[in-house]
């Protein structure tokens, strides 16, 4: 059988080492006679897997040991509720920057538990552009600030962390988490949807500060309340275990190749390759403003929305998946998480090259 380049923005590919481990440990895990699949949650086997992998993501991130790590349900847009409900009570009042369709439907959602505000927007420019904030754009009296670290849409990237001074700051880092150490005490809370670079759909992690539990609006679901998730080492009730194993073995071959420093090495060179490419380019047109630009999801067009419309069938036929862009901008895209191996970009670059040579525009 022959396998794709998945350059799907999520769920998205993982590495091989990890579903050969997966498959390998599919009917039987160690000696406990079933899969992980089968096994109760309240068993020391499976405690065992779950407290590895939280050990493995803290060396990982390098994750202080005032936050606690939450392995919960419900994806990262729970948390668009579960952030405002654990942490408005403080002020009733919080301050939110939009660089994307993520974070316009977190601040949205946010609007129904207090008094929101819009800092900044790049939403009248398409999202092509992280927006820059100051110190003073922020209400002093904000409960916090949200910001969504990468936009897996429009393919930008925060290329700075807003200094909020005394504010929490709360990041949804779904598209970019574990592609580079990141200082985790600059941020109050980080959460983000496994299925991007972590692991399958299904699971969500939050790493939250500890002084910031225990605060949660009175008719907060007990599910969504952090507190009761930390009190309970997110075993409240049964958890995604399935997927938190998968994660923990993510986690154990980023530490293998060298940890997020490695990562990002890899990381960067691989994007380099696409957008130098696309910078010689008078074919293609990369979208998202140079100094915003992701490293994890590349976007770019040809112009011509039926050229770009050929391109993605042209690329599927020829193994490159899921490479046409959200429906919301056209175009295309190429999500490069941790899993997608150089080889992948180069031969992606080549084909670009051929189609261009192959499908002249009018």
């Amino acid at each position: 059988m022959k396998r794709v380049y998945n350059f799907s923005a999520g769920p998205s590919m993982l590495p091989l080492e990890v579903l050969k481990k997966a498959q390998e440990e599919m009917l039987c895990y160690g000696d406990s006679g079933m899969s992980v699949m089968e096994m109760s949650h309240r068993t020391p086997v499976y405690e065992s897997i779950i407290n590895a992998a939280r050990e493995n993501l803290i060396k990982l991130m390098n994750i202080p040991s005032n936050y606690k790590v939450l392995f919960l349900q419900g994806g990262a847009s729970t948390q668009f509720a579960a952030v405002p409900m654990n942490l408005i009570g403080r002020t009733g009042k919080a301050d939110y920057i939009v660089s994307g369709q993520f974070s316009k439907k977190a601040y949205k959602e946010a609007q129904k538990y207090g008094d929101i505000k819009l800092v900044a927007s790049s939403e009248e420019d398409t999202f092509k552009y992280v927006p820059r904030v100051k110190k003073e754009d922020f209400r002093p009296d904000a409960s916090y600030v949200h910001i969504c670290f990468n936009n897996t849409i429009y393919g930008t990237k925060y290329p700075y962390i807003p200094d909020t001074g005394d504010i929490p700051l709360v990041a949804d880092m779904s598209s970019c988490i574990l592609s580079e150490p990141v200082d985790v005490s600059k941020f109050a809370v980080i959460y983000a949807g496994a299925q991007k670079n972590m692991g399958p759909s299904g699971l969500t992690v939050v790493i939250v500060r500890e002084d910031l539990l225990g605060g949660a609006l009175p008719y907060t679901p007990v599910m969504l309340d952090w507190k009761t998730q930390a009190d309970n080492d997110s075993m409240y009730n049964t958890p995604p275990c399935y997927a938190i194993y998968i994660a923990g073995l993510v986690y154990e071959w980023l530490l293998s190749i060298g940890g997020l420093e490695e990562m990002k090495k890899i990381n960067v060179a691989k994007a380099k390759i696409l957008y130098d490419y696309l910078d010689r380019s008078d074919y293609y047109i990369a979208a998202a403003e140079k100094e915003s630009r992701s490293m994890m999801n590349v976007t770019f067009v040809t112009g011509n929305a039926d050229i770009d419309a050929a391109f993605a069938k042209e690329a599927a036929k020829n193994g490159f998946m899921n490479i046409k862009g959200h429906r919301s901008v056209g175009g295309m895209r190429a999500s490069i998480y941790n899993a997608m191996p150089t080889e992948g970009v180069i031969k992606l670059v080549e084909f670009m090259d051929k189609f261009a040579k192959e499908n002249p525009k009018a």
